[in-house]
């Protein structure tokens, strides 16, 4: 017996795409994106990074190996929803708890299946980024798109998965102690400075630099996190403070923050990096990394001479900026993800780095 459809995605220009529901059943607005990495979706499923946006999987088969208890990203995914071609609600993997539909339930994510992932993604590239309703197949066009005219995309997504209180991450073979501002932070940060004798606390996004300096650091982290890095002043100001006082690592939303403090502009790119084989290249060096990469907003190259940051790194892709440097404030960043999770691990050799300036200054003290 065929199946019929019961869910379906409405697109801002009118397109439909009628699919099979799984996970939550509820009708929601995102932002429509695309993910080429071909495993980690419970990576991709509970990273902060994805909140209020719809992820398209471009790998074809979604579920087969279930969801493990080891592997989230962060405690409560915020994701806006998972659209994929094949849904497998059998998973067969020793480690599998749940399967995708049931953790994707229990936090109100919905889910759309069946749907042409190929056609969909080359929309997402040709005409950009936009909102979709995912919603019951019985919505009408005209239903769904002035739904999505009337609704806003939140902009306060830092402070909905940022931590509420400062929280902290221990290590026997402490050498360091790294103060991280979460701004969506994934776990897997906290893993490799950990692995690295660092101990971690971790602070809310809003943190004054006052209480940060008390906490008396060895470095400071920005990390990674979802939406427009201008909307979170409050953690601009927090670098424009610190720069220069204490050893300074930012990773994707981290990155772009660290560019507006030091003055350089950002922007808003068609379509964003979602995936784990992007090509990046290390201007100094000529070194090629390929890396896992989540953003929609990028640094303007054109803006950065004349900040006191040089850019180290661009990708080969579109020639964006994918890494900035002060040596004098002892400041780097990279808009791609070292840690991985899921992705290449080319790139973790940049925790290393944050350790050996953390050993400098201690040095120079």
């Amino acid at each position: 017996m065929i199946r019929e459809y019961d869910r379906k995605l409405i697109l801002e220009d009118g397109s439909e795409y009628l699919g099979y529901g799984f996970g939550d059943f509820g009708d929601k607005v995102c932002e429509i994106v695309f993910n080429t990495s071909m495993v980690g979706y419970q990576e991709v499923l509970s990273d902060p990074s994805y909140t209020y946006q719809a992820v398209v999987m471009t790998y074809p088969l979604i579920g087969n190996y279930g969801m493990t208890e080891e592997d989230y990203e962060t405690k409560i995914p915020t994701i806006g929803g998972m659209i994929v071609h094949e849904y497998n609600d059998s998973p067969s993997n020793f480690r599998s708890v749940a399967s995708l539909s049931e953790v994707m339930e229990k936090y109100q994510i919905p889910g759309v299946s069946g749907i042409d992932t190929r056609k969909l993604t080359r929309s997402i590239r040709d005409l950009g980024s936009r909102k979709v309703l995912i919603t019951g197949v019985n919505t009408t066009l005209e239903e769904g798109l002035e739904i999505l005219a009337k609704t806003e995309i939140p902009r306060d997504a830092v402070s909905k998965v940022s931590c509420k209180k400062i929280w902290y991450s221990r290590t026997a073979r402490e050498k360091y102690h790294v103060v991280a501002i979460d701004c969506g932070m994934k776990m897997n940060i906290v893993r490799e400075l950990k692995k690295r004798g660092c101990r971690v606390t971790v602070v809310p996004w809003n943190t004054p630099a006052s209480v940060i300096e008390g906490l008396r650091p060895s470095g400071v982290f920005i990390s990674n996190g979802p939406g427009d890095p201008a909307d979170v002043s409050e953690v601009i100001e927090t670098i424009r403070q610190l720069r220069g006082k204490y050893p300074m690592f930012g990773i994707c939303l981290g990155h772009q923050m660290i560019a507006l403090a030091y003055g350089a502009k950002t922007y808003k790119m068609k379509f964003g990096h979602r995936g784990g084989n992007h090509p990046v290249k290390d201007v100094a060096t000529g070194k090629i990394e390929t890396t896992s990469q989540n953003h929609s907003y990028a640094v303007d190259a054109s803006t950065v001479d004349g900040t006191g940051l040089t850019v180290t790194r661009i990708n080969l892709l579109d020639e964006t900026v994918e890494g900035l440097a002060c040596e004098k404030d002892r400041v780097f960043s990279v808009q791609y993800h070292p840690e991985g999770a899921p992705g290449p691990e080319d790139s973790v050799f940049l925790f290393d780095q944050f350790v050996e300036w953390m050993e400098r200054e201690t040095k120079e003290k």
